[in-house]
């Protein structure tokens, strides 16, 4: 009986370590309610091949008040991996695996996300979208030696000083300028009023440059911050029409912005809304749906650019449920989701341009890296900036939910 009692227990030890070991999905992510740690998920489309794999952080928000847009955004990264999952490095044919961590649009969270993309052993990152956690998170990757490509971090700080960090978008004092000029030019505004969150860092920063730029016009500019968490804007709208505004300058997140539309409209408000890329989401669409709200933002892709991506595009979030709800929904393409497809191309140019998966190589070949994606041609000048001279304007058509191409704007 003890005989046959040891190898029950034996049996059992061994069938619960098969049971442990049996499983093999890639995908980690975390419930937010279950664990404090920041989620992480890692995606290839080759993971049963023999190829080596090559690892590619993604530094986003999916989660909190950008978590929209950072969803988005990333959705491009994906849908470039399902396309190009491989890349020749050295001669040798490469598995891409990207690891997927939410830095929750906290710059408390940003240390955290980003110390576990250092731990996954990137060779290079991409992200984030929002500038503040982009700047929060630099020095670990600074620290760890890895280069880093921002996608759409427009705030100056994000490159400023730092030989790690990179990005393939315009900057803030460049889509400040190009807002004030169309608000004076083109809706004939000599008064605007500005709102962004106290203390967010691309609020703040392009609210500065949108005024610098606008009174160099002789325009007046009324600015006044919100408090994180705010859900009431009834005051700051009374507070812009009683200035007289003609122009709303709010380059806030989404889950602000829907706020102002939905109370800008009840309160009748009908001042256009002006904002910066982050505005550009369906999100906002749904939100100014069936209201005689104008809102205008500036972009960096308009949808009609590329047919060819954008079929590839549609039919790929159309495919799958988890990537509809992602992107908002529906199928309109956000110019993030362009930013973040461009982005991970430009990350297989500086691996082959390396003919390494070592950070240190990637580092040094990204300067003198160049690639035309689909939101035009990129490359870095001596900071690690993207020599981009147009932004898009769009307008929301309140009646059809989908941006309509207004003009391309420049500050020559």
């Amino acid at each position: 009986m003890k005989k046959f009692l040891a190898l029950l227990l034996a049996l059992v030890m061994v069938l619960s370590l098969a049971a442990c070991g049996s499983s093999s999905s890639t995908d980690t992510t975390a419930d937010a309610d279950e664990t404090e740690e920041t989620s992480v998920e890692t995606e290839t489309e080759t993971a049963d091949s023999d190829n080596p794999t090559v690892t590619i952080g993604v530094f986003e928000p999916l989660s909190g008040d950008n978590g929209a847009g950072g969803k988005q955004e990333t959705l491009g990264m994906q849908y470039a991996n399902y396309e190009t999952p491989t890349v020749e490095i050295g001669g040798v044919t490469y598995d891409v695996e990207l690891v997927v961590v939410d830095n929750e649009s906290s710059t408390d969270k940003a240390v955290s996300a980003a110390s576990q993309i250092v731990a996954a052993g990137a060779s290079v990152v991409l992200g984030s979208y929002g500038s503040s956690v982009s700047i929060a998170g630099s020095d670990t990757f600074a620290d760890a030696g890895i280069p880093v490509i921002g996608v759409t971090c427009t705030n100056p700080q994000v490159t400023e000083g730092n030989d790690h960090y990179f990005r393939i978008c315009f900057l803030d004092p460049f889509q400040g300028t190009v807002l004030a000029n169309f608000a004076n030019d083109e809706l004939g505004a000599t008064v605007a009023y500005c709102l962004g969150q106290l203390g967010n860092d691309y609020d703040q920063g392009l609210i500065n440059y949108f005024t610098e730029a606008a009174e160099a016009l002789g325009m007046t500019v009324i600015t006044e911050s919100f408090p994180e968490g705010n859900s009431d804007f009834t005051s700051y709208l009374t507070n812009a029409k009683n200035a007289g505004a003609e122009v709303i300058f709010a380059p806030c997140s989404t889950s602000y912005a829907q706020l102002i539309i939905e109370q800008a409209a009840s309160q009748g408000v009908e001042i256009p809304l002006l904002a910066g890329d982050t505005w550009d989401s369906n999100v906002i669409l749904a939100a100014a749906a069936g209201t005689t709200q104008s809102i205008y933002v500036s972009t960096f892709y308009a949808e009609g650019g590329d047919e060819a991506f954008e079929e590839g595009f549609k039919e790929w979030i159309n495919s799958d449920s988890t990537n509809l709800t992602n992107n908002g929904g529906n199928d309109t393409i956000a110019a993030v989701s362009v930013m973040g497809y461009d982005a991970y191309y430009v990350a297989l140019e500086a691996l082959k341009n390396a003919g390494s998966t070592d950070p240190a190589d990637v580092m040094a070949a990204l300067p003198t890296t160049t690639y035309t994606g689909v939101s035009g041609a990129i490359a870095f000048d001596e900071i690690g900036d993207a020599e981009r001279d147009a932004a898009y304007i769009k307008v929301a058509n309140t009646e059809t939910e989908a941006w309509d191409f207004v003009a391309v704007q420049t500050i020559g």
